[in-house]
This record gives structure tokens, C-alpha cells and sequence, in this order.
């Protein structure tokens, strides 16, 4: 009884046994039927064949993406690519970029400089100086995205295209490369007849413009698509697979969309095998093959109406919760009982819901405290496990990068402004004073001249380590303000207390050594500006700043490595004159 028990709440077994029930009677009734009628199974490896197809076909248009997404971020990041771009040198740029098509497998390159203009076409040496702006993947990257869609452009007509921005060493967008494989040539329908041993066609809408059907010994270009198939094909934007009259001759066929940026299809790739040899027997095998399989499905579809129906119910409620989670409301208990599949996978769809309630929740939190300039805090990734963890810590990771400087590792500029604010909020409503220290390397430019950049970072690191070991309280708060620039932020501090941090810090750096193999290089410091205020709601942060900036610049022109208030500045506007330039 309890074996019986078991069996009946079994999901798999209350399907799978009806099912197997009604395959075998199937299975019977066409055997008997085949091995009467059915002489070959030619028409099993066509379709076979063209599903091999199909996977293929998939295959080289996944590599075309990608051959064209590698070439163009590979030449993006090209230092002397990048160099010819910025000095809009036309020759140098085809000089560099034309062997370039070999080599990453792609047809061609076009580059345009940040305003869309192009610079100069691998394949059109001579057209150049025209607006690309039309072309999408060509937007995205002005807007730093690297995009990659099937486009048609002015010269080519249908390509996949990948557009990447190119940046100058200052970060400062100066152009775009769009790289392409190209599906309108002759060559490129005749390379897929040869790795599909099938018949290829390229339709820009439903015009073949390129095929390797042949018509009275030509390609039978110019010609139109089926409206049938066009319908589905390029208004619809939906795949086609199935038997197709293509010029007076029938095909097994797949029509592939290639949809633009929009999601629109503006032209359709089709691979076709022919099967006139085969219309005949086909005809035959149709007709009382129909018979058959209505038959069949006949049966099959009152069995399984009877045992579905009793079954349903909880997978209806499983899908509506599950619609539910996929229109974002994840504030939801899905409550199945059964103790059979259905009921494990509704207990199992649960924990999903909850993991990703409880994801959405930490990411929240993270950027809710990094706005409040906590670049400290993070969400806890040895919370989830598997894939969900790798999530959370790709998280943690898009966090530090929008928090912290990559260079020296502390909060970057961004964090700073988050934290002033903040402070500044707190500071007017306390009633409290706030000090700022405005810090910059000494002679930082012949630093980085005499022993080259790679030293100068670590220069910068060094310094900024220095910076949260000089701070002893937790609400002081430092970061890179920029270049060899770097500012602490000192809530609840008045000038006195800051100047004496301010000569801690300073103190502090000119005593680090920082590694290198040259002992000169192993000393530098820093010039500070010191700037205390009661912030008021009438007050100016950028005020608040500017007055940092102005003690700095007293400090670099009195002799560096000093620190100094703004009260210095206050003499100096009452008489103290002569300070020279840093």
C-alpha cells in the first residue's frame, strides 16, 4: 500500500506512464505502417542534415559577431591606431588597420573621429568624409558602449558590424572603430555552400542580392522572396524552417532574420536543400501519413486531456506566481502542497524568489551607503552560493570600481562628493564646524619625468596609503581628488585640529619611503591647504573648496611642503604680499 501510495503522488509517474502507453501504440501502428511502405529514410536525413544546418549556420553567424566584436575592441585599444585616429593621419590609419582583415576575419574596417565623421574605410580607401551617425552600433560607442547589431550601412548592405570607442591616453573620446563581416558578397554565399553543402541566398528586405541559385547560368539576384515566407520572415521577424518553392523548385529550408538595432528584420539569410527527387515519394508518404497521425493524435489527445486534468491545477498556480517574479514582484509566497514534483518545484522556486529578494536587497543597500560616501561597506557574497555568489561578487566588484580610485585603491572623487555632501547636510543642521584638507605632490610632473610613470603610481600609492593611517577617527574620510591631488575631509574639526592632522599627514609622507630601485626616488612631499567652516544654509561648497585650494596654492608658493589654513590667506589679503607662483 505504502509503494502504491508513493507511486501515486509521483508527477513523473502519473505523466511518463500514460505517455509511454500511448507512444507504444503509436510506435506500433507506424512500424507496422513502415516497414509496408517506408522503403529508405531519405527524408529523415534531409531533415536531419538541415538541423546540422541550422546548428552550422548559428555557428558562423555567432563567430561573425564575434570576429567582428574582437576586431574592432582589439584595434580600439591599438596604441598606434589610437595615435593615428588622434592625429586623423588617413594613411597611417589604412596603413594600420588594412592587414588587420586576415588576421581577425572580418571584411573591413570604417573609422570616424567623435563627431562621426569618417576618417577613412578599409575597403573604400577613396569615400571618406561623410556622417556615419546613422549607423547605431556607431552611436552606442560615442557613448562608450561597445555594441555589435546587423546593420546596412551607405556602401555595404548587410553586415554585422561591432562599433568601439577609442579613448586618448587623457580618457577623452576621440573616435570610433566599427568593424564588420560582410554577408552581401558572392563570397560569402559561397563559403557557406561549401561548409553547409546546400544552396545559400542573402535577402536585403525580400530582394535576393546575393545567392548561389543559378538562373539561365547567372545567380538569380534581383529576385523576390516568397510572401508567404517574406511575411514571416522580414515583416514578422520570426525564423522559417520548412519546404519552400524557391523559383519553380522545391526546397527543405531554413530562413534566418537578421534583425537590426530596433529588433527590426531588414534583410534574412536562407539555406536551402533541394528535394525534387523527392516531391514524389513525399506526396505519397504525406497523404497517408496524415491519416495516421491525425489518428494517433486523436487518441493521444483524449488520453492525455484526462490525465492533464487532473494535474493542472497546480502548475497553473506555479506559472501565475512564476509570472508574477518575472513582472518583478517578488513579494510573494507560492504556496503548493502536493507532495509530488510540482510541489518540490514550487518549494525549490520559493528559495529562488528568496535569494533574489535577498540579493536585490543587499545591491540596494551597497549603493544606497555608497551615496553616502561608505565606500567601506559591501554586501556579504559568503552569503550565496554557486552562481549567485559569482553575481554578488561581480557586484562588489562594479561597486569598487564606481567607488574607489583603481590606482591607489581609496575612495575616488565621485565617493568624495557623496561624502561631502553629506557632511555638509549634517554639519548645517548640527551647527559644527567642517574642515578640508586640499593636499598635492610636490614637483610631481618632474617626479614622473625624471623616473618615469610607472614610478610616479607608486608614488601615488604610497601616499595614499599614508593618508588613512594619519586619520584617527572613523568619520575622517580621504580620498584621490585627482591626479597628484588627494583631499581629506575632517567632520566636527576646527582649524587648530586640523592643521594639526594636516602636519600629521605631512609629516607622515615625508618620512614613508617608497619603494624603488633608485634611492633618489624613494622620498617625496606634499603641500597642504587647510580650509575650516560652520556651513551655514547660505554657504557655498564650492566656496567651502575654492578656499582649500587658494591655502594650497600659498603652501606650494611659500617653499612645498607645508601646511596652511586659511587664515594665512586672510593675512595675506590684509597686507602679506610677494608670495611667488608654485
Amino acid at each position: 500500500m505504502g509503494i502504491f501510495s508513493s507511486y501515486k503522488k509521483s508527477f513523473k509517474a502519473r505523466i511518463i506512464l500514460p505517455a509511454v502507453i500511448v507512444l507504444v501504440v503509436l510506435v506500433v501502428i507506424l512500424n507496422f505502417y513502415s516497414s509496408v511502405k517506408f522503403l529508405h529514410n531519405t527524408e529523415s536525413l534531409i531533415y536531419a542534415q538541415t538541423i546540422a544546418n541550422i546548428n552550422s549556420l548559428m555557428s558562423y553567424i555567432d563567430a561573425s559577431k564575434d570576429s567582428s566584436r574582437t576586431a574592432a575592441i582589439s584595434m580600439a585599444l591599438n596604441i598606434d591606431a589610437v595615435n593615428a585616429i588622434k592625429k586623423r593621419d588617413i594613411n597611417e590609419i589604412l596603413r594600420i588597420f588594412a592587414p588587420m582583415h586576415k588576421f581577425y576575419r572580418v571584411n573591413y574596417y570604417t573609422i570616424c573621429d567623435s563627431e562621426g565623421i569618417v576618417l577613412a574605410r578599409t575597403y573604400a580607401p577613396d569615400h571618406f568624409g561623410d556622417s556615419i551617425l546613422n549607423q547605431q552600433n556607431v552611436l552606442d560607442a560615442m557613448d562608450g558602449k561597445i555594441a555589435t547589431y546587423f546593420e546596412a550601412g551607405t556602401l555595404i548592405k548587410v553586415a554585422v558590424r561591432t562599433g568601439a570607442p577609442v579613448f586618448d591616453a587623457d580618457g577623452e573620446l576621440i573616435g570610433v572603430v566599427s568593424a564588420g563581416v560582410r554577408f552581401d558578397l558572392d563570397s560569402s554565399v559561397d563559403e557557406l555552400k561549401r561548409l553547409l553543402n546546400a544552396e545559400a541566398t542573402v535577402f536585403l528586405g525580400d530582394t535576393r542580392i546575393t545567392t548561389t541559385i543559378m538562373a539561365d547560368g547567372v545567380r538569380a539576384t534581383g529576385t523576390a522572396l516568397d510572401p508567404a515566407i517574406a511575411k514571416i520572415v522580414i515583416e514578422d521577424g520570426r525564423e522559417y524552417f520548412g519546404d519552400a518553392d524557391i523559383l519553380g523548385s522545391p526546397y527543405k529550408t531554413f530562413y534566418k532574420p537578421l534583425l537590426d538595432a530596433t529588433g527590426e528584420a531588414f534583410a534574412a539569410l536562407c539555406i536551402g536543400i533541394p528535394l525534387a527527387e523527392l516531391k514524389e515519394m513525399s506526396d505519397i508518404l504525406i497523404r497517408d501519413g496524415i491519416i495516421i497521425g491525425f489518428t494517433g493524435l486523436i487518441i493521444s489527445i483524449m488520453i492525455l486531456f484526462v490525465i492533464l486534468s487532473s494535474i493542472s491545477k497546480p502548475i497553473i498556480m506555479l506559472s501565475d506566481n512564476m509570472d508574477n517574479v518575472a513582472d518583478g514582484n517578488l513579494n510573494i509566497n507560492i504556496m503548493i502542497k502536493t507532495e509530488d514534483e510540482v510541489g518540490q518545484l514550487g518549494k525549490s522556486s520559493q528559495k529562488v524568489v528568496d535569494i533574489i529578494r535577498k540579493l536585490i536587497k543587499d545591491i540596494n543597500t551597497t549603493i544606497i551607503e555608497h551615496e553616502k560616501g561608505n565606500t567601506d561597506y559591501c554586501l556579504d557574497i559568503g552569503e550565496f552560493q554557486g552562481d549567485y555568489q559569482v553575481l554578488a561578487g561581480r557586484i562588489v566588484e562594479l561597486a569598487d570600481l564606481g567607488a574607489l580610485d583603481q590606482l591607489t585603491r581609496i575612495p575616488n572623487r565621485r565617493s568624495f562628493d557623496n561624502r561631502l555632501a553629506l557632511e555638509w547636510d549634517r554639519a548645517i543642521r548640527g551647527k559644527t564646524s567642517l574642515s578640508i584638507l586640499l593636499m598635492d605632490v610636490d614637483r610631481f610632473k618632474n617626479y614622473n619625468d625624471t623616473y618615469g610613470h610607472q614610478q610616479g603610481d607608486v608614488a601615488l600609492r604610497t601616499v595614499a596609503k599614508v593618508l588613512p593611517q594619519s586619520l584617527k577617527r572613523t568619520i575622517d574620510f580621504a580620498a584621490r581628488w585627482g591626479g597628484e591631488e588627494f583631499v581629506v575631509l575632517l567632520p566636527d574639526t576646527d582649524s587648530s585640529g586640523a592643521l594639526t592632522v594636516a602636519e600629521h599627514i605631512r609629516a607622515g609622507v615625508e618620512n614613508t619611503v617608497i619603494p624603488s630601485a633608485d634611492e633618489r626616488a624613494a622620498k617625496v612631499t606634499i603641500s597642504i591647504g587647510v580650509n575650516t567652516q560652520i556651513p551655514t544654509q547660505s554657504s557655498s561648497i564650492d566656496d567651502f573648496i575654492s578656499k582649500a585650494d587658494e591655502a594650497l596654492y600659498t603652501a606650494k608658493a611659500t617653499g612645498r611642503n607645508r601646511a596652511v589654513s586659511g587664515a594665512v590667506l586672510g593675512e595675506r589679503r590684509n597686507g602679506v604680499q610677494g608670495v611667488e607662483s608654485a
